[in-house]
Parts: structure tokens; sequence; C-alpha cells
């Protein structure tokens, strides 16, 4: 360009490209001549090239799915268990420095985790107590990645793919459990029903005219249908005292 001498167009350039802009939710971890300088952030920062560098971290949670790890539990049952993470970068700083790639880092320890832990239980316990389980995946979790300046905020166990036997299994187990429930109902229905008809017996025996009343109670109920038969109910003592007279 005319008017202009090379090395100052050389300077103009390198300013222009040392100039970095950081959002809101991100921070820059400086190093000046491969030491750590700073971090900075939000808004424009400049980096030498050549004698800066920085690196770029942000501070947004991160849903981190887990692949379904292949889970063996307390009491001998293979299924295949997947889990989501979410955590946040809390020091930029030590997520720099003190683990190579703390994205990477995390979800190993994500994995390894979810397969120790759900390991230590029955299936039961892992199917019914999932919040249980939850907090201490995610309490485990925040003590690994807290010296990396990571904080786990909340995990939680999505699916449980359970073998194919073993759902034929457990839907037998639940057909049996809903027969046994509809016998036992069906029981305490006819034991109530014996202790009333018990007690109207009791009743009834007391006073003989009631017995009629309801006898002809029970006649005028079956017209009301208009039906060409009618029974008549005999006593069976009196049957017998006919029989003793033959």
């Amino acid at each position: 360009m005319p008017g202009i001498s090379m090395p100052v167009l050389i300077i103009v350039v390198v300013a222009i490209m040392s100039i970095k802009i950081i959002t809101e939710y991100d921070r820059m971890v400086v190093f000046v001549l491969g030491r750590l300088w700073k971090v900075s952030g939000p808004g424009p920062i400049i980096v030498v090239p050549g004698i800066m560098s920085a690196q770029r971290v942000s501070l947004r949670t991160v849903v981190l799915d887990v692949p379904p790890q292949d889970v063996i539990t307390k009491d001998n049952i293979s299924m295949k268990v997947n889990a989501v993470v979410y955590f946040r970068v809390m020091d930029p700083e030590k997520a720099i420095i003190q683990v190579e790639n703390y994205m990477y880092a995390t979800s190993q320890i994500s994995q390894t985790t979810l397969r120790s832990v759900l390991g230590k239980l029955d299936m039961e316990a892992l199917l019914s107590q999932r919040e249980k389980i939850n907090a201490e995946l995610q309490q485990i979790l925040d003590s690994h990645t807290e010296p990396w300046g990571v904080k786990v905020t909340a995990v939680e166990v999505k699916n449980v793919d359970l073998p194919p036997e073993m759902l034929r299994a457990m839907a037998k187990q639940a057909e049996a459990e809903r027969e046994r429930r509809a016998k036992i109902i069906h029981a305490e229905g006819e034991l109530q029903a014996s202790e009333k008809l018990g007690q109207a017996a009791a009743i009834l025996s007391a006073n003989p005219a009631s017995l009629q009343l309801r006898y002809l109670q029970t006649l005028a109920e079956i017209a009301v249908d208009k039906n060409t038969t009618t029974i008549f109910p005999v006593p069976v003592d009196v049957i017998s005292m006919f029989m003793k007279k033959n």
C-alpha cells in the first residue's frame, strides 16, 4: 500500500489478529511464554501471537450422554444401562491445567462410576430406587471432578434394558401376583358374605314369623318377573318327618 511501510503494516495486522472477543458465557485462560498469566473475559482481550496463547472454556451447563454400559447386578442379571450427566466448569484455570481434556475425563469417569455403583445393587433395587441411585452417582462424580474445577449438578439414569427372557419372567411374575390378589379379594368377599348370612340366619331363627315374611317377600319378587314356573322351597325337616312315618 502506498504511504504505509511494511513494518507498520505488519504491526497493524498483528494487532488486529491479537484482538479476541470473549462472550459472556466463555472465559479465556491466557498463557505468556508457556506460563499461566490470567483468566480473562468476557469482552475483548489481546493475545499476541508467538508470545501468548489462550484456551477458551465455556461456563455453560454441559449435557453429557453416557452411552449404554453392560452392567451385571448383584443378583447376576446382565443388562444395559445408560444415563445423562449435567455438569459445568466452575474454575476455568483448573479445568485447563489439572486435566488434559476435562470433557473426555468426565465422560470416562461417568461410565466407570455407573458400572461400579449399579453392579453393587440387585435388579429390584435398581428399578425401584432411581432417586437414591441418581443422588449417589452425582455425589461420587462430583467428588472426582472437583479437583478439575468441574461441578456435577445432576445425574439421571435413563434407560434400563433387560434381556428378553427376564422381561418374560417379570411378566409371568406380575400375572401371578395379580391372580393371587384376585383370589385373596374373592376369598375375603366370601368370608364377609358368610358372616353376614350367619348374622341374618341368627336373627331370622330368633323369630319364626320373620322367616315366613321373608319367604312371602321372595315369592312376591319372583312373581314380578311373570315367570310361569314358581319354585316353593320346602324345609328339609318337613321332608324328613314324612320319611320317618314311612
